[in-house]
């Protein structure tokens, strides 16, 4: 049962009524032949006589009784025939006057057989006009001469061909012509029924579960998918409607996603608030009550409170710097721009802040020119990000690279360290909120938000950042940057 089925979904719409219009006029043709037979069945009798004679010559006897009475009312006793009687003559027939008992009285022209009279069943006989009868039989009343009742033409068979009147064949049926068109008329229409059903039925089936699917979308059922077994175009609006679910399937996921993160990230942003803010009332208030009697005291509590104040207003920068490029009012600037250049003046500026930690740095950019597609204000704070990173999670003495290596179709920036490296059940969360790398790195007073910031800055350039390790770099982060696009699409290859 399963092959029609394949095969009716490769078929087209028009292909299968084509094919179903087919089947019904052969049907309706059947139908045809049916009542046909049943008419031709229901025929009581339907030979009835008519004759064919060569042309010059009269088969009614009713023809020749005028001729007589004109012959008779002549009064020329020497005229014996006239023009039609002299042609029966010639032709070898022959006219016989029989009375009310049809006894002969006289005859006409040469007489060929020996009756002098007949019996009504002789006359039936004769009258039939068979094939094989060697005279053909006419008669007709005749009362002009006394005692003549009938005037009975004979002529030789072989001079007159019979043929059936098909015309009379309605007059010899058993039931009415309108009994025979009621039941052609019935058994059409009860085909058409029986057609139209079918046609409806294969067209409503598929219709049906598209409208089941589509109530089912409309109800909030965005896992509703269909399995359409009708003609190709059904098939291919189910596989669409299945592509379309697929999509706002995924699109509410990630929508709801979205808003579970953007619940977290305020949860996690308040918690991460409430500490530094809790430590700023408690120092200010100790402060208030005069318990920082000397002057040392007083100062560490309002270092504490700085330090404090610049963590949340470091932490407010950075919330409001992660949702800054998903707003619709955020406009980059992508261009194609020389970027060695770019690299050197970053790590320029944040020189001091590497010495001050006293890390080892090694800054590798090839002397050519090195072009590619970014945004010189998300890039800058990508790379921004990525030191301070390795600065704030990493002691004294760490080495710090920053290579700058340029490739077929993107150009790849790594900034990498030596320090003691992110664990690696983290790596596949780091890049979210408020991820640090373990509980012991907390203490740094880090938000969070960097890496995320990074990646988010990456992908809205349309760039990739990676999180490797390498030898003794315990944690090698990569920054892929496209040179072109091609019809809105970077073109990646494996590095």
């Amino acid at each position: 049962m399963k092959r029609p089925w394949k095969a009716r979904e490769k078929r087209l719409l028009q292909t299968s009524l084509t094919l179903d219009f087919l089947i019904f006029n052969f049907f309706l043709l059947l139908l045809v032949l049916i009542v046909y037979l049943i008419v031709s069945l229901d025929v009581v009798d339907f030979r009835i006589s008519d004759q064919v004679v060569d042309p010059d010559l009269n088969v009614e006897a009713h023809v020749y009784v005028k001729e007589l009475e004109n012959i008779r009312s002549s009064g020329n006793p020497n005229q014996t025939s006239g023009t039609e009687i002299q042609r029966l003559k010639d032709s070898g027939g022959w006219m016989e006057i029989l009375d009310e008992d049809r006894k002969l009285i006289r005859h006409v022209g040469d007489k060929q057989d020996t009756f002098t009279q007949y019996s009504e069943a002789d006359l039936y006989d004769g009258l039939e006009n068979r094939s094989d009868q060697p005279y053909y039989y006419s008669i007709t009343p005749f009362a002009s001469e006394g005692a003549a009742a009938y005037v009975l033409l004979k002529i030789p068979r072989d001079l007159v061909s019979v043929r059936i009147n098909d015309n009379q064949l309605i007059t010899n049926l058993k039931h009415p012509l309108s009994f025979y068109i009621m039941i052609g008329i019935g058994l059409v229409l009860l085909l058409i029924f029986v057609y139209s059903y079918w046609v409806a039925r294969r067209i409503k089936k598929p219709l049906s579960i598209l409208s089941s699917g589509l109530t089912q979308m409309i109800q909030g059922n965005y896992s509703t998918r269909m399995l359409i077994s009708a003609e190709r175009e059904f098939v291919q609006i189910g596989e669409t409607f299945n592509y379309m679910a697929d999509v706002i399937e995924n699109t509410s996921a990630e929508k709801r996603y979205a808003e579970e993160s953007k619940q977290r990230l305020i949860v996690d942003l308040s918690h991460d608030l409430k500490t530094p803010i809790t430590s700023i009332q408690g120092y200010a208030q100790a402060l208030v009550e005069g318990r920082g009697e000397d002057k040392d005291r007083q100062q560490r509590y309002l270092g504490y409170i700085y330090n404090k104040s610049v963590q949340v207003a470091r932490m407010i920068q950075n919330m409001l710097e992660l949702l800054k490029v998903d707003s619709p009012d955020f406009h980059m600037q992508i261009e194609r721009r020389e970027i060695g250049e770019f690299v050197r003046e970053i790590m320029a500026d944040t020189y001091g802040e590497i010495e001050q930690k006293h890390f080892v740095l090694h800054v590798l950019v090839p002397d050519q020119e090195i072009y590619a597609r970014y945004d010189p204000e998300l890039l800058s704070r990508v790379i921004q990000n990525l030191i301070t990173n390795a600065l704030s999670y990493n002691p004294r003495g760490t080495e710090l690279r920053v290579e700058l290596i340029p490739m077929d179709t993107h150009v790849v920036i790594e900034v990498g360290d030596t320090g003691v490296g992110i664990p690696q059940e983290l790596w596949a969360t780091i890049f979210d909120p408020f991820v640090r790398g373990d509980e012991a790195r907390t203490a740094t007073g880090g938000t969070g938000l960097g890496l995320s910031i990074a990646r988010r800055n990456t992908e809205k350039i349309g760039g990739r950042l990676l999180l490797s390790e390498r030898g003794r770099e315990t944690t090698v982060f990569t920054i892929q940057i496209p040179i072109e696009r091609t019809d809105n699409r970077v073109r990646w290859v494996s590095t």
